[in-house]
């Protein structure tokens, strides 16, 4: 079974417990404007065009005349994106890293392999295989087949998920997912849709469906100042999750700018978002030790 990822990522140790290896794929249902990863928001492959590695050898203009076409005047290939058909052909060609094509289809059983070639790995850290986004469960088929198999080895599945899907078309999942990595923006309806361009109505009622099942969760909350940086959504946020009785922590991650730059590789524009302070920080992770809710920052 076929599925369209972004990359791999072996040896991580950011994406759940212990080492792991985390497959991203492509395809989101939220637009996020802080988005750290846009390069996996397309369901289809797209190409990223670096700019300052490009040496001008004119090496991929021969390989796809169509969409690289003459020089500017810093000598930098002028990168069409309107006549670009995602062939590869000239980031094939391409000798210095300056045009990359994100995106591609493989087999459920290659990402299987893959995971087992770091088993010890896992056994002696307690890691195993994430596999996150993009939104994974746009995927859900190709997850289920690759979980069923890998926790037959005894991998540890963990799932990244904002949960922005119909609850009965992905429920089965959780019965080969040991963690759910939970994606949360913020409380308020109206914000969430602003900021994301969905509602959180779906999202939150299958976070409570999630918390009923026999699966552990760590809730992830992107730190927006501006956006979700209040007392009030954290607070309203650790009452929401204080029932959730295999939560087993909340990790607060401030906002970087890195996706800016992707963006700007991807041809897209990016809203800028400040950094929240340290001391912002941990006034946010008081409002879930004060519930008794294991908070850190990441």
């Amino acid at each position: 079974m076929l599925g369209l990822i972004s990359r791999i990522q072996r040896f991580s140790v950011s994406d759940g417990p212990g080492i792991r290896t985390t497959v991203f794929v492509k395809g989101c249902n939220l637009r996020c404007m802080w988005c750290h990863n846009p390069e996996t928001q397309n369901t289809k492959p797209e190409m990223m065009f670096y700019e300052q590695n490009c040496v001008s050898c004119g090496k991929c203009v021969k390989a796809c005349s169509t969409s690289l076409g003459d020089t500017t005047d810093n000598k930098i290939k002028r990168f069409d994106r309107n006549y670009c058909d995602i062939s590869g052909a000239c980031a094939d060609s391409c000798l210095h890293g300056a045009l990359e094509l994100i995106g591609r289809d493989i087999d459920s059983d290659e990402i299987v392999d893959i995971a087992l070639k770091d088993l010890k790995y896992y056994k002696n850290s307690g890691g195993g295989l994430t596999i996150s986004g993009g939104e994974a469960l746009l995927q859900k088929e190709w997850v289920k087949d690759i979980f069923t198999k890998t926790k037959e080895k005894g991998i540890h599945n963990a799932l990244d998920t904002a949960l922005n899907v119909k609850w009965d078309e992905v429920k089965d999942i959780f019965q080969v997912t040991d963690l759910v990595l939970l994606d949360l923006k913020c409380m308020d309806d109206t914000v969430h849709q602003y900021y994301t361009g969905v509602s959180n109505e779906q999202i939150l009622d299958n976070a409570q469906k999630l918390s009923r099942e026999d699966v552990d969760i760590i809730v992830r909350i992107p730190v927006i100042m501006g956006v979700n940086d209040t007392h009030a959504n954290m607070s309203a946020t650790a009452t929401f999750l204080n029932s959730f009785r295999r939560l087993k922590q909340v990790e607060l991650l401030p906002y970087h700018s890195f996706g800016m730059e992707k963006s700007r590789y991807l041809g897209k524009e990016s809203r800028v978002f400040e950094t929240p302070t340290n001391e912002r920080m941990t006034a946010l992770k008081d409002c879930f030790t004060k519930k008794n809710i294991k908070a850190i920052i990441v």
